[in-house]
């Protein structure tokens, strides 16, 4: 197992690899994330501060306080352990334009019913919150559009819901939107508050449609860049999962390096103005 350590520091003695794996299946099945076997020692050393905080005595007693205890507290702060805080503001945009000039506009066209889009995978933010931004910029903001975001880690969700962001948040989101969007604090940048509260965030484990299953129809899914941390298997669960709540031609957007070609029979890929989407199949 390699860690970084300070000098003298005392080491940890080597974790039988079967424990490494068994603790692997479980948490791939109850998460969805998945660690190859070149990487069980990073899964571990993501855990080992649970394992310490816990108070178990080793890898194998965390295995069975997770596997057999009342453990779903603890489960969040394996999430936690696990989540990728690594997002910015106007990220693979043509995507969120794709929304804001194709799918948005077919939709009112057709109903004036409410249209839901949900973040299934939102990180500190900045995905939902580009959302709304775009469909300010784009002439949306007064029509009926609720933006859902959720995410499995607890931490990452109350960085969301404060709403402040550092520099790095920045990097390709326009400089007159920042200008409009955002007020300059001590801490940071917070968004002006009458787009943050057009966000409802919520937790979600994507892999238990329980969590997550009171949304109701959603039209439009973004779950962008956590399907690269999950196993083909946990993606066509989680998949056909969001096909359950989504009404036929609804849109499912994933990130750019993210193909579900192999793993779906519910969604076709489109060309969305110039942007990939996975469609619902049905409807005419």
């Amino acid at each position: 197992m390699s860690s970084t350590r300070a000098p003298g520091a005392p080491t940890s003695p080597p974790v039988p690899e079967p424990v490494t794996r068994l603790l692997r299946d479980l948490v791939h099945e109850r998460t969805g994330t998945y660690f190859e076997s070149d990487r069980l020692d990073l899964m571990v050393d993501k855990l080992q501060d649970r394992v310490t905080a816990t108070g178990s005595a080793s890898l194998l007693d965390y295995y069975y306080k997770l596997k057999y205890d009342d453990a779903e507290v603890e489960w969040r702060r394996v999430m936690d352990a696990f989540s990728v805080q690594e997002t910015y503001f106007w990220r693979e945009v043509d995507q969120i334009k794709a929304l804001t000039a194709e799918v948005v506009p077919a939709w009112f066209r057709r109903t004036t019913a409410p249209l839901r889009i949900w973040s299934a995978a939102c990180a500190t933010g900045e995905e939902p919150y580009t959302i709304a931004m775009a469909l300010e910029e784009a002439g949306w903001g007064e029509h009926p559009i609720e933006i859902i975001a959720s995410d499995a880690s607890e931490s990452a969700l109350a960085k969301a819901r404060e709403a402040v962001f550092r520099e790095r948040s920045f990097r390709t989101l326009p400089a007159e939107m920042r200008a409009k969007y955002f007020e300059r604090r001590p801490e940071g940048e917070a968004l002006a508050r009458r787009m943050a509260d057009r966000v409802r965030f919520r937790w979600a484990n994507l892999v238990d449609p329980k969590t997550y299953s009171d949304i109701g129809d959603v039209q439009v899914v973004f779950c962008r860049n956590v399907f690269i941390y999950f196993s083909p298997e946990a993606i066509s669960r989680v998949v056909a999962a969001f096909g359950r709540q989504m009404p036929a031609r609804g849109y499912l957007f994933v990130g750019a390096s993210e193909s579900l070609l192999k793993l779906t029979t519910q969604f076709d890929l489109e060309d969305v103005r110039g942007a990939f989407a996975y469609v619902k199949k049905g409807g005419g």
